[in-house]
């Protein structure tokens, strides 16, 4: 898999770290990022990153920022682009199974690099579950596309969530 990987300062060193990490699992890296630690503006590289995504020269992205915040806002600008900010497995799993997020956010400075490795391997791991959610995805690409969505007509049932 192609992966885009992207930071700003503070999470220079969480990009290098995850960068060697999927390198060693075979996947293809992008660096987008900081290429050092020296202050840098999440917007140009969150967007330079998403881009690459949006483009089909990378697959997915693993973004980095010191909350995962501004990355996950400025990567969300770009069409086509589902930026997950995520704190944990679950939250990685449920992105990609439910949303289909093709970039993953992290907060550098609130993960340990061991957490950072297992969200990164849940999130690669877990493909989309369609289904039922797809109904919603395409409400938000034709938001994208229209600046506007059509409604449901009627209210799910209590077993459709």
């Amino acid at each position: 898999m192609k992966v885009a990987v992207s930071s700003d300062h503070r999470g220079y060193k969480a990009k290098e770290q995850v960068k060697g990490y999927l390198a060693a699992a075979g996947h293809t890296v992008l660096d987008f990022g900081c290429d050092s630690p020296a202050s840098c503006d999440y917007p140009d590289t969150a967007v330079a990153g998403a881009e690459s995504i949006a483009s089909g020269e990378a697959d997915r992205g693993v973004f980095f920022c010191g909350s995962g915040i501004g990355m996950s806002i400025a990567a969300n600008k770009v069409v086509g682009i589902r930026a997950a900010l995520c704190h944990d497995e679950l939250t990685a799993e449920l992105s990609r199974r439910h949303n289909n997020a093709n970039v993953l956010c992290l907060a550098a400075d609130l993960l340990g690099d061991e957490l950072v490795r297992r969200i990164v391997d849940v999130w690669l791991g877990t493909e989309y579950e369609g289904g039922r959610h797809e109904r919603r995805l395409k409400k938000v690409a034709e938001y994208e596309r229209n600046g506007h969505i059509q409604p449901s007509e009627s209210k799910p049932g209590k077993d459709e969530s």
